[in-house]
């Protein structure tokens, strides 16, 4: 509450550069006679119950309704769990996450290969796509990183519950592979090293959440879209218009985070663990996992297991209470529904899709050249239907408005509070040299060697302040199903899709209240537990946690 000091300059002054080379003022200044400090707002998960972060079962909800909700996957046909890299280069390819281990963390409820049948066994795993930068980001100033896997199970009430953590440093020239399972013992040691593991898997989906959930699957894919929409259709084109609001001022925000946050030596680089290697990464991800059709909120779900279809074509989830994907689905219907009924009114017929010569441009530009290096995968929608056409730009609207809102405005409230979301991990846990002197420490003092791996004062004071500002609604923010576009209202039947769209939302705000006051979804109901919110259309200026506006607009 007293807030944060500053360095002083030479002259014993706040050296308020700090912050302000960097991004603008964000959070109030608080000056004196004796000191300059910085005063941050109480970040929302932390109010709501101050040791939350060190629970395993607010670790384990936070995958299904936190800042990163989108790469936990279901265990299918894992087991037993092998990496796809080569062995000859990174180590043997068996993982420490071995039945045995496993079976035991369920107190012998199940055995490994019911749990996956019955659908309990959930994945996190960040192995085989950090593995190859281990040793490079080691070689970087106070960080560290490993590959990591993190297996959780369904609990019969709906939760989920962490089993176990696999940390591993591949081989070396000089050095073996090192991997070792961590499960919350019944000591305090094995508690205390369950705890540091958990620390790092925190570390690495909080990069990946900043890089790829939230930067390459959001801000970048949708420049290609904006780019082709204003090449290849005419401003009176009724593509153009539906998606107008949706890139309003999307390339400006991401030319200003070019220049602060994802440039050379900028907070990007500085406070997250990847480092220099951040942008390199975050294409990394995108070559080998980002698909056109998957960024579809139904397919997404499909294809990481936590969702399947019906023979009636409805989804049915893995996960009853999985907050994300419950309230995403209620969003994505609604903009299906209202780029239908926009499209029946345009188009008559497929063969009025296929005849637009503009359309067919566009689409060839977004594939051939805004995706070029993926320009002949099979997944890509073809733009000759009234149905196909409704998919796309379903996606597209889903992308820029409810996909973002989902990764963006919960960052202060999650990651403001860096125990809860570190960026860094400064130091290797100690069990992977076994030194003495840092085996003695740790025994003496585990939880001050929990705290001195975690960032910095002066890397928190960075992210903190950029959260702030990355989860702040302005007020001249639009707000999808807020406002008409004049072109839409001058057509009475696109004016009457467009407040039954906008009427859709206002119960999907009150549908959202319902459940998070409903006792029996305890991932979102419950003591401490901050309700899901982010997906609630609407919101009054700042850092609300909740509102969807039409565009990546911050």
């Amino acid at each position: 509450s007293d807030g944060i000091p500053l360095p002083v300059d030479g002259h014993g002054g706040a050296s308020f550069n700090v912050i302000n080379d960097v991004i603008p003022r964000v959070v109030q200044m608080i000056e004196d006679t004796t000191e300059h400090v910085l005063r941050f707002e109480v970040p929302e998960m932390l109010e709501s119950e101050r040791f939350s972060w060190f629970r395993d079962e607010e670790f384990a909800r936070q995958t299904l309704a936190g800042l990163n909700p989108i790469c936990i996957r279901r265990m299918v046909q894992e087991f037993p769990i092998v990496s796809k890299l080569d062995p000859a280069v990174y180590g043997p390819a068996e993982s420490a996450l071995t039945k045995e281990v496993l079976e035991k963390m369920m107190n012998g409820r199940m055995t490994v290969e019911e749990a996956v049948e019955k659908k309990r066994l959930f994945l996190l795993d960040y192995h085989d796509v950090f593995l190859p930068y281990v040793h490079r980001v080691r070689e970087l100033p106070d960080t560290t990183l490993y590959g990591s896997r993190t297996v959780f199970f369904l609990s019969e009430e709906g939760t989920l519950m962490p089993l176990a953590i696999e940390l591993t440093r591949p081989q070396s020239p000089t050095r073996p592979q090192w991997r070792r399972a961590f499960t919350h013992g019944p000591d305090a040691t094995e508690s205390w090293l369950w705890k540091l593991a958990k620390a790092h898997v925190l570390t690495h989906d909080t990069g990946y959440h900043q890089l790829v959930s939230h930067w390459l699957r959001t801000h970048a894919c949708v420049e290609p879209y904006i780019i082709a929409t204003n090449r290849q259709l005419s401003r009176m084109h009724p593509v153009h218009r539906l998606l107008h609001p949706h890139f309003r001022y999307t390339m400006e925000i991401n030319a200003l985070a070019r220049e602060a946050l994802i440039n050379a030596d900028g907070i990007i680089e500085e406070a997250f663990w990847p480092g220099r290697y951040s942008i390199e990464l975050s294409s990394v991800a995108y070559g080998a996992a980002w698909q056109f059709d998957t960024e579809a909120l139904p397919e997404d779900l499909v294809s990481r297991g936590l969702a399947v279809r019906r023979d009636d074509g409805e989804l049915e989830l893995a996960i009853k209470d999985y907050p994300y994907a419950d309230d995403g689905l209620l969003i994505w219907g609604s903009i299906k529904q209202w780029a239908s009924d926009y499209v029946d009114f345009y188009y008559k017929s497929d063969g009025d899709v296929a005849g637009d010569k503009e359309l067919r441009a566009w689409w060839e530009e977004v594939r051939t050249k805004g995706h070029a290096d993926k320009k002949d995968e099979p997944w890509w929608p073809v733009c000759d239907s009234k149905e196909n056409l409704v998919q796309i730009l379903t996606i597209i609207m889903w992308v820029t408005s409810g996909h973002h809102a989902a990764v963006n405005f919960g960052q202060y409230h999650y990651a403001g509070y860096f125990p809860n979301r570190p960026t860094v991990v400064r130091k290797n846990i100690p069990v992977e040299e076994n030194r003495d002197d840092e085996m003695k420490k740790f025994m003496a003092r585990p939880e001050e060697v929990l705290l001195q791996s975690l960032p910095s004062q002066m890397q928190a004071i960075k992210v903190m302040a950029t959260l702030d500002i990355l989860s702040s609604h302005s007020p001249d923010e639009e707000y999808m199903g807020e406002y008409a576009e004049p072109a839409w209202l001058a057509e009475p039947m696109v004016k009457a899709a467009f407040e039954k769209f906008s009427g859709r939302l206002k119960e999907v705000e009150g549908t959202i209240d319902q459940r998070n006051n409903n006792p029996e979804n305890k991932n979102r109901c419950g003591a401490g537990i901050v309700p899901y919110e982010l997906l609630k259309p609407f919101s009054e200026p700042g850092v609300t946690g909740r509102g969807i506006p039409n565009s990546i607009s911050i």
